[in-house]
């Protein structure tokens, strides 16, 4: 209950035990790409010390781990904040051009699925009440 109270009033509160038992949850933050940048730059020159990046920059550990790993697979790409942002039919691969007509597509089919459903339902109805 206690804890439940801290974290509604939206204190910061401790992690429990382990390595990490100095590590404090922390309300997340927006960072731009060149933030991120630096902050993973400054996580890896000091031999991936999460903490101490944490400490100094005010971002969650599981957020800079993230951008760690990201950075490790896909280099600067990874970085970039790519939520909400659509391509547009010329960026589309052929695939990807196929893939979201069958998408689109698909959800029309349910949607006149749906359809014959609710008038077959209402014709019962009206077949009954007579």
């Amino acid at each position: 209950m206690r804890w439940i109270k801290l974290y509604n009033g939206h204190k910061d509160l401790r992690s429990t035990g382990g390595k990490g038992s100095e590590i404090y949850m922390t309300k997340g933050r927006s960072t731009t790409l060149n933030e991120r940048i630096e902050i993973v730059s400054y996580c890896i020159a000091q031999n991936k010390d999460y903490t101490k990046t944490m400490g100094k920059y005010k971002v969650s550990y599981q957020q800079i781990y993230s951008w760690v790993k990201k950075y490790e697979n896909n280099g600067i790409d990874g970085l970039i904040d790519k939520r909400g942002k659509k391509k547009t039919l010329e960026e589309m691969t052929e695939v990807e051009r196929l893939r979201a007509t069958n998408k689109l597509l698909q959800s029309e089919i349910e949607q006149k699925s749906m359809e014959i459903d609710l008038l077959k339902k209402l014709e019962e109805l009206e077949r009954r009440r007579r």
